[in-house]
């Protein structure tokens, strides 16, 4: 490995450190591992919390209560969802909730099952 470490590809931080296989940098806090290419020729990539790439059609769990903004709703723990679209964006993973319906939600909030 070279002494030059590579920028954070989330906000091109250049002081982005190792921590065993991982890549962390400390502005942003994302991880990816060393020698990954984070970009791919398909062109979107989204990863779950666990740094798991996602695509259509796969099958993710919520790891967490998330509030369904304009709603009294909220979206439990361990909801098992289906993704339908991945899209650029903040919010990247386009799916439907059983009872709340269809909603965008962060890879960040998600783990697949």
């Amino acid at each position: 490995m070279s002494d030059t470490l590579p920028p954070c590809p989330e906000c091109q931080s250049p002081y982005a450190y190792a921590d065993q296989d991982n890549l962390v940098c400390p502005e942003c806090g994302y991880e990816w591992r060393i020698g990954e290419s984070v970009s791919s020729e398909e062109g979107l990539v989204v990863r779950d919390v666990n740094g798991n790439t996602l695509t259509e059609g796969d099958h993710v769990t919520l790891i967490k209560d998330l509030k369904v903004k304009g709603s009294s709703a909220t979206a439990k723990i361990g909801t098992k969802v289906k993704i339908n679209r991945l899209v650029d964006g903040d919010h990247n993973i386009d799916c439907k909730i059983e009872g709340i319906g269809p909603m965008m939600l962060k890879s960040e909030f998600v783990k697949r099952a």
